[in-house]
């Protein structure tokens, strides 16, 4: 009777881990030759295995990551990439996010940008740090939808939370006079507060040219820069190399 209180009880604070395991406990013979101290270890080891597992899951589904299941193990490092794996190995430790630092990473279409970026958001989620990653044109339609609906200093709040934010497609085209003060905006919010990952086709020098108002270029991307690891990727097309061996 107390047996079933007790998970009952369990089961009511939502430690359901703990309450199945305790079940488990009543019927296994071999339990009762374990200490209360290992039994309890063993009850809150499972509860909290599972809550940080379903935690880790959240994390990544909330991240929107067009690579979901990309893996900073799963990286290639041929030759021709040049590709720094120490970088690799220290950004994949997320120090940069406790130190609001950002990343910028460059190099031709197909050359693993996006891949790359998404590796580094679900190493932040092994790390339980929130991400988001968002294409900067969907990013600039989000925020045109905000001001519409006069939402558009929470939506950058929002952004400004978020613990690392990546943003592919960096400037791609240029940008409209707005778009460059949805820019200021994000990056101004979120300075030396979180880290972000910049993926770019363009070499920084050829960003001021994108943005266009010298005023906001040049405050852009001093905030950009000048506390970021720079990785540039070159080689063949990884589309191309993957989809050879298919």
């Amino acid at each position: 009777m107390l047996t079933e209180e007790t998970i009952t009880k369990l089961n009511e604070l939502r430690l359901y881990q703990m309450a199945e395991v305790f079940r488990k406990f009543q019927v296994d013979a071999n339990s009762s030759a374990l200490s209360f101290e290992e039994r309890l270890g063993i009850m809150v080891d499972q509860e909290w295995s599972v809550r940080k597992s379903k935690k880790l899951s959240r994390l990544c589904k909330s991240a929107g990551y067009v690579f979901p299941h990309a893996c900073i193990e799963d990286i290639r490092y041929d030759s021709t990439r040049r590709l720094d794996k120490t970088m690799i190995a220290k950004l994949s430790a997320c120090t940069f996010i406790q130190k609001a630092d950002n990343v910028i990473i460059l190099g031709a279409t197909g050359t693993g940008k996006s891949y790359l970026s998404c590796a580094i958001g679900i190493a932040a989620n092994r790390n339980f740090y929130t991400v988001k990653y968002i294409r900067l044109p969907d990013l600039f339609s989000d925020l045109a939808v905000a001001r519409a609906e006069g939402t558009y200093k929470q939506v950058i709040r929002e952004f400004q939370s978020v613990r690392l934010l990546i943003l592919d497609e960096w400037l791609l085209f240029p940008l409209t006079a707005t778009e460059a003060r949805d820019v200021m905006e994000i990056v101004e919010a979120r300075y030396d507060r979180g880290s972000t990952v910049f993926c770019s086709q363009f070499q920084v020098e050829g960003w001021y040219e994108k943005i266009g108002e010298a005023t906001f270029a040049d405050a852009i991307c001093d905030r950009i820069v000048h506390n970021a690891y720079t990785i540039v990727l070159e080689g063949e097309s990884m589309r191309k190399i993957l989809g050879v061996k298919k």
